[in-house]
């Protein structure tokens, strides 16, 4: 340990910044009477998502009280949903979640993360809220960007010069070439997402907020899938320059569909050899009671104010990061 362990990774001006970006927040969600509520951070279930990796812990007391094993939160997306359920309306959470073996330049296990659920919206209309906050966040130093909103196709198309659609995999690791990968174990989807991180992000321009929309059916996470030749899951990502901040979904409301989701999960992660979480059976029977037609979208913290930092190191806008915590 070093004489200066103790200190903070990030400036004081760093964390000025995160308090007032917290009370932007706040009045945000404030002038459009979205309700800000506080959900669990220890929860029965995990996350299945095959790509993300939960904590666990062991509660001690008596059995009675509930499920020993417990998962702490990768988002506070499940609970959310059961208020939405539940009638709570349009409400947003701003609070930590946790992701083991995410550690690096961009990423901390232990991060920041703003969601937020409109009802009665879609991916669109959220989309557009979620670009009006950002702009008022880089107000908060001065800056603003412009705006260009594009499906997903068209994205590829331009910039890769592929259809993401239609391309075979060949055609996707062609576009790829020179860069260093191991092919072993991926999947179309896969190589999709490598031709967005290594050609496709590096191309957005510093001071432009990009939306990318109708995302492959494949890659609808939790979001509706619309018909259509192809089929498009209703779900964007919001970058601004590289950095990707946001990612929302017009919520799939259906059970039966939801659980298929959670048991391919679970094959894929078997496959894996990882574990396996336990479904959230009171999320799929919340929306077997009914969530209204609705739209989500989650927002790191920490990425946005690299991004008004002007820097690439998590570390620079967290007190203590994973190594000083």
């Amino acid at each position: 340990m070093s004489a200066a362990d103790w200190t903070p990774t990030a400036g004081i001006e760093a964390l000025r910044l995160r308090a007032r970006l917290y009370a932007l927040v706040r009045a945000f969600f404030a002038e459009r009477e979205v309700l800000e509520v506080e959900t669990p951070i220890l929860l029965e279930a995990g996350n299945t998502e095959p790509n993300i990796e939960s904590f666990s812990t062991r509660f001690t007391g008596h059995r009675s009280a509930g499920a020993e094993v417990r998962w702490l939160r990768t988002s506070p997306e499940y609970p959310l949903k059961r208020l939405v359920a539940a009638g709570i309306g349009d409400c947003y959470e701003l609070g930590r979640v946790f992701r083991n073996g995410e550690a690096g330049g961009r990423h901390n296990p232990e991060f920041s993360m703003l969601e937020w659920y409109r009802v009665g919206w879609d991916h669109l209309r959220l989309a557009d809220e979620t670009v009006e906050l950002v702009r008022a966040a880089l107000a908060l130093v001065g800056r603003d960007a412009e705006v260009r909103s594009t499906t997903y196709r068209q994205l590829y198309l331009e910039v890769a010069g592929v259809d993401p659609f239609q391309a075979s995999e060949a055609e996707l690791r062609a576009r790829l070439d020179g860069v260093a990968i191991d092919p072993e174990g991926l999947n179309r989807d896969d190589w999709l997402d490598l031709l967005m991180t290594h050609r496709i992000q590096p191309s957005f321009a510093p001071d432009r907020i990009t939306v990318v929309h109708d995302w492959p059916a494949s890659q609808c996470a939790l979001a509706r899938i619309r018909a259509g030749d192809p089929p498009v899951a209703e779900r964007f990502e919001l970058y601004l320059g590289p950095l990707e901040l946001a990612n929302g979904y017009h919520e799939l409301t259906e059970a039966t569909e939801q659980r298929a989701r959670f048991e391919r999960d679970g094959r894929v992660r078997a496959g894996r050899g990882t574990v396996q979480p336990p479904v959230d059976e009171r999320l799929l029977a919340a929306l077997q009671a009914g969530m209204p037609d609705c739209a989500g979208v989650a927002l790191g913290i920490e990425r946005l104010l690299m991004a008004l930092a002007a820097t690439t190191r998590i570390a620079d806008v967290l007190a203590f990061d994973f190594a000083r915590a």
